[in-house]
Formats: C-alpha cells, structure tokens, sequence
C-alpha cells in the first residue's frame, strides 16, 4: 500500500443505507485502486473491478466471498462466533457476531446477482493474539469452519489460528488475496484496538453481552 495514497470522497458500496456497511476508502494511486477499509462489524460486497477489501485481524475472522461469474463479491470482519441464543440468525442482528455477519455477507452477494452455488469463500484471522484466558481466535475459527459445512458451502482457502495479527488484502474481481502476517511488535496495537472496540460495544449493549477480556 503506498505512503503517497490520495484520499478522496467515494460512494461507499452497494447497501450505503446500511450503517454496518464499510464506509472508509482511500485510492492508492501507485496501484490505480480504491482501497475500501473493512472493520469489526462491517461488511462491503462491490462489483468494481477497481476496488481492493483491506483489514487487519487479529481474533477476528474475515471471509472473503466472491462469484466468479458474476463478478462481484465482499468480505466480511466478525469478532464473536454468535449471541447468547447461539441460533444462526443471532438475537441482536448485529454484523459484529459471526453468524449474522455469514448471513448479511452472502444475501447481500445474492441479492447482485451471485449465485450460491458458484461462491468462492476463503477465511482468515482468528489468531489469539490478546492478553485473555478465553482464546477467542480459535472459537472464531472453529465457529466459521462449521458454519460453512453446516450451511454446505465449500472453502478453497483457509489460513486461520496462530499467535500472530494479519493484514488481509482482497480483490473480489480476481479473487486475489495477499496475506501479510504483521510481527509479534503490532500484536499488542491490534490487540488494543479489539479491546477498544469490545468496549464500545459494551457500553451500547444494555444487556452487557460482550465481556471477552479479562
């Protein structure tokens, strides 16, 4: 990604009315690409064969969807495997747990134009890279795993689990992903940041269901 990256102003996706759709992006002129930012609890689906997904996961996970016929496709960034009621739609429809977050994602790729059975899926994330008893990584990891075997969905590619963040560059027209695993030196940065987010989303919660860190 270059330093000399112009930021400009930019329609924000598909479902712009939605607030958990993805609404940062930046065009990277080294590669002549917009560059839309994809955080916990955001989604972005896009046709465009101009755009490339980015986020940083350190226990969360993406899955990065796409059809390739159809040429569009998104990603996803989920935080939590699924809400106390543990079914799939998730009581809180909130894109910050795991099982909404699959479901929005993929009726979001059907709804323009993708056809389920040609879906493209590739995860990453879920390291337990945070300073907690509980590995929420590996729960993340497991819970997308037997998500698309119960939902019959079929994954080309997986890099999940480890120690270490990972910074996720994905292209939905080519289906390209590059994955850099970032050094044990920003570990601790993408752990604050997980926590400054379970916080914000603690003190919005009436019920207090996020308690991840102890």
């Amino acid at each position: 990604m270059s330093n000399a990256a112009t930021l400009r102003h930019a329609d924000t996706g598909m479902d712009s009315g939605n607030q958990s759709v993805a609404t940062r992006r930046f065009f990277d002129t080294a590669s002549s690409t917009w560059m839309v930012k994809v955080f916990p609890g955001e989604y972005f689906v896009t046709g465009k064969t101009d755009e490339v997904l980015v986020t940083v996961l350190g226990s969360c996970v993406s899955a990065c969807i796409r059809d390739p016929r159809a040429g569009v496709g998104g990603m996803n960034h989920f935080m939590l495997p699924h809400s106390k009621a543990g079914n799939w739609a998730g009581d809180l429809q909130s894109t910050r747990f795991g099982n909404f977050a699959m479901e929005k994602l993929i009726n979001e790729l059907l709804k323009a134009g993708c056809s389920r059975n040609s879906l493209e899926i590739k995860v990453f994330g879920g390291g337990n890279v945070t300073d907690t008893q509980n590995a929420i990584g590996t729960d993340n990891s497991d819970f997308i795993l037997r998500y698309l075997e119960a939902e019959g969905l079929r994954c080309v590619a997986q890099d999940l689990r480890g120690q270490l963040p990972r910074r996720i560059h994905y292209t939905p027209a080519t289906g390209k992903v590059i994955r850099r695993l970032l050094g044990t030196g920003e570990s601790s940065a993408v752990a604050r940041e997980e926590k400054d987010y379970v916080s914000r989303l603690s003190q919005r919660s009436a019920g207090g269901e996020i308690q991840l860190f102890d």
